[in-house]
């Protein structure tokens, strides 16, 4: 029997008794099937920094020496337990839910405390510590659903097994592809249902390499290596045609199939299907991706594969961004030598670690399109002018929106676009077609973004000619 990997969305964990009935026990079979769970929704927001707003979690507080990383330690312990008890009504069940989760707290309390006892002296240096902070803390939110998630499933008579990747009590760690490989060496998944950690702890470092999106790594590799039929993620929206809070739920479309080149442009976008890197894995290996919503067991979701293509120009999603930093640089002295001036930009972009989303250039003039924290981008903006103090150098807040197809005419949508977003009142103030005619953007005030989106989306999608099922 061929086997699927599938991954559960934090905010889809959140809603555990919907995951239980729709997913996990949905099937009369309930094996030859790998989950790798998310941390509940919000948890590693507590753990690390909140990825919205960047509100400091335990890590941040570490970071910055506060003396309220214990508190912060103090108020998660209390939130898990909390989950726990809405879990599990046995309560000999939640006392052993309660237990492990208080174990490794404790046990993660005790080691940064030593560590910061440790940097008191001025021969350590907190800083060289930092990364190994980030990654044992990243690991304990996933520790925590998975084990919960054994729990419950063995409540119902399900044979499931904790796949605990995240490396608590190891000492070495291997690749990431012979950790997973070793974990499942002896798993039988005729007889028994997996539940992996998002987190897998390997000489890597998951989090040092792809920060947040490294349960998606997990889950990719994990369908990889086991030659997957087919890998799945249950996320608590369909992957529509637009956002139904923007456009209406009653306007949007399930996009029922697509292809990989259309997840990346999502994902330069901030509107992740799956992590780029992830996809590259299941791209290669020729394994198709499902996106399936949690709340729908029945619906059949958007295939993603590597081979699709639509069978008429199809425009099939409006995606965008908003509050992204346009980065304008004006020299007349950069023409012959733009490829140094950007060279010198680009330091100056990953220093600060901040994302680069677009870029546009001529003779004598370059625009980056960034997102990441304010104070990152104002340092961006301030290193640009001292590098360069000659040059006209600007920072405005834009927003792009994408109208994405898996094969489409760019001429002719770039100018559909810009007759319906001129029929909006909405002045672009740039747009660009891609070659490889799989989108087309126009950057537009940021006050503008959710108009557009609705303009382009009525032009491209509502009025279009596809029979298509509507988002319930």
């Amino acid at each position: 029997m061929t086997h699927t990997v599938e991954k559960i969305g934090g905010t889809s964990m959140s809603a555990f008794d919907a995951v239980l009935e729709n997913i996990l026990l949905r099937p009369q079979f309930h094996y030859q099937r790998i989950f790798v769970v998310s941390a509940y929704g919000g948890i590693t927001d507590a753990l690390l920094e909140c990825k919205r707003t960047g509100k400091p979690g335990i890590y941040q507080l570490v970071a910055q020496r506060s003396d309220q990383w214990r508190m912060a330690i103090s108020d998660l312990r209390e939130r898990m337990i909390l989950i726990n008890n809405n879990l599990f009504a046995d309560p000999l069940t939640r006392g052993r839910a309660d237990k492990f989760i208080r174990q490794r707290l404790k046990s993660a309390e005790e080691c940064i405390d030593n560590i910061m006892n440790t940097c008191r002296h001025g021969q350590f240096s907190l800083r060289l510590y930092l990364p190994q902070i980030r990654e044992f803390l990243s690991s304990i939110g996933e520790a925590h659903s998975a084990y919960n998630t054994v729990l419950k499933l063995k409540s119902f008579g399900v044979n499931a097994q904790l796949i605990d990747l995240s490396g608590w009590n190891d000492i070495q760690s291997d690749g990431l592809d012979e950790v997973l490989a070793d974990a499942l060496t002896h798993v039988d998944l005729n007889t028994t249902l997996p539940i992996v950690t998002g987190y897998a702890h390997c000489k890597e470092g998951l989090m040092k390499t792809f920060d947040r999106g490294y349960s998606e790594i997990t889950f990719s590799r994990l369908a990889c290596i086991t030659d997957a039929s087919q890998a799945i993620i249950h996320k608590e929206y369909h992957l529509s045609s637009a956002d139904p809070r923007i456009v209406g739920a009653d306007h949007v479309f399930p996009m029922g199939k697509t292809n990989f080149d259309v997840a990346d442009q999502l994902a330069n976008l901030g509107m992740e299907a799956i992590h780029p890197k992830a996809a590259a894995g299941l791209r290669n290996q020729g394994i198709p991706l499902k996106i399936m919503n949690t709340f729908e067991p029945t619906h059949p979701g958007t295939l993603i594969s590597q081979d699709f293509q639509s069978e008429k120009d199809n425009i099939q999603i409006i995606a965008g961004r908003n509050k992204v930093f346009a980065l304008h640089i004006f020299d007349q002295a950069m023409v012959g030598s733009v490829d140094n001036v950007s060279f010198d930009v680009m330091e100056i972009i990953t220093d600060n670690k901040v994302q680069l989303v677009g870029k546009e250039m001529n003779a004598n003039s370059i625009t980056y399109y960034l997102t990441g924290s304010t104070s990152s981008l104002n340092n961006v903006l301030y290193k640009t002018e001292k590098r360069y103090p000659d040059a006209r150098i600007k920072g405005r807040m834009v927003a792009l929106i994408s109208a994405i197809g898996s094969s489409i005419n760019t001429n002719q949508a770039l100018s559909k676009g810009m007759v319906a977003l001129l029929n909006a009142d909405i002045n672009p103030i740039a747009a660009n077609a891609s070659m490889r005619n799989i989108n087309v953007q126009f950057v537009v005030e940021d006050d503008d973004y959710q108009k557009t989106i609705r303009a382009l989306h009525h032009t491209f999608v509502n009025q279009g000619d596809m029979k298509k099922m509507k988002v319930a």
